[in-house]
């Protein structure tokens, strides 16, 4: 379990805290760095899915197309983060409406990623095995959000004067 927990903190750290480093590196240090996040991720999910040789075959490839999609999501997610840190102590209605907005757009898009590759995963893993890795990633999510929720300060709004709609 301490295993599972150091590993879990290392990959939280990978998938928020070194992409932010990693950009304001050069493009080859950066490179490292996302493999490194990448490599530290599916290390624990292959310590923890319990794959047969003809699963683990079948599966990392479908998990490789999987992470490249989503790491697409959690570029645009540090985007947004970066966007709502410039734009918090001087937050207007329009701004904080239009991070809103990219904010559930990413959420539907997760959703949609999720349920999009849930058949690939079922033909290559029985259920109880996808169900596994689906919970995997649902503790990554968890811990990811748990740290970006602590680390990220609420919107300036202003204070209690100002006009709300």
């Amino acid at each position: 379990m301490r295993i599972l927990k150091g590993i879990l903190a290392c990959v939280v750290v990978a998938v928020i805290v070194l992409p932010l480093w990693a950009q304001d590196r050069p493009a080859d240090n950066m490179q490292i760095v996302l493999e490194k996040a990448r490599a530290d991720k599916k290390l624990l999910v292959a310590q923890n899915m319990q794959l047969t040789q003809t699963e683990a075959k079948a599966f990392w490839p479908v998990y490789e197309q999987y992470q490249n999609e989503l790491f697409l999501l959690r570029t645009r997610l540090v985007k947004l983060i970066r966007d709502y840190a410039e734009a918090r102590s001087k937050m207007s209605n329009d701004t904080a409406k239009k991070l809103l907005d990219e904010y559930l757009t990413i959420e539907r898009l997760q959703l949609k990623l999720r349920t999009a590759y849930l058949p690939l995963f079922r033909n290559t893993l029985p259920d109880s095995k996808v169900m596994r890795y689906y919970q995997i990633e649902n503790k990554i999510a968890a811990a990811v959000n748990y740290e970006l929720a602590a680390a990220i300060p609420l919107a300036d709004t202003g204070g209690p004067s100002e006009k709300r709609r």
